[in-house]
């Protein structure tokens, strides 16, 4: 195997629903008014090597505190069930603390990278070449940088309502993710 169009346009497409970084601009746009500056380099960086970090020993971390991949994969299939559900619904399950600055926590760790991401890079790595994973890795971190960085362009084009849609269709998107890495990995629970 290795290098694939069809398996990088697939991962690429599954991490841009999980990441959701065009549903996130409403955040992102919240946290500069907060903090009043967003480094959009070291954040995107920073995800990108938590990222691919995680896609080499992430595994290995796993087995060191006992945890099998098929229970972190059904565990963050919750978690993506979760992230779905705020999305679809518009409500707020998860509250984070009020950041100081606003590069590397909350946006890099963990509105990138964080837990949901994990979990599909994760699933994803039995399924894919890692070559793969870590070409949509850069094409996703590359359209984090620019969203990022035209983050208060996007917010006046589309508008709280396109926002809200994009947000909701990504949401359906997660959730259908979400069932399909649980329907995967929970029988390995019971193996």
């Amino acid at each position: 195997m290795g290098f694939d169009w069809k398996e990088i346009f697939t991962i690429s497409m599954v991490l841009f629903a999980v990441i959701d970084i065009i549903g996130s601009v409403p955040i992102i746009v919240d946290l500069r008014n907060k903090v009043g500056h967003i480094q959009s380099e070291k954040a995107a960086l920073v995800a990108a090597i938590i990222m691919i970090a995680f896609l080499f020993v992430g595994e290995e971390i796993l087995k060191l505190i006992g945890i099998d991949a098929s229970s972190f994969a059904v565990a963050g299939s919750f978690v993506l069930f979760f992230l779905a559900l705020e999305m679809i619904l518009g409500i707020r399950l998860y509250k984070e603390d009020n950041p100081n600055t606003a590069s590397i926590v909350p946006i890099a760790f963990p509105l990138i990278a964080g837990a949901g991401t994990m979990t599909t890079i994760l699933s994803l790595r039995a399924e894919y070449e890692k070559i793969n994973i870590i070409i949509a890795i850069v094409i996703n971190i590359l359209v984090v940088y620019i969203v990022l960085k035209a983050s208060a362009k996007i917010e006046r084009l589309l508008g709280e309502n396109g926002l809200g849609v994009i947000r909701k269709i990504f949401g359906v998107i997660l959730l259908a993710i979400a069932v399909k890495l649980f329907a995967a990995n929970v029988k390995g629970l019971f193996a």
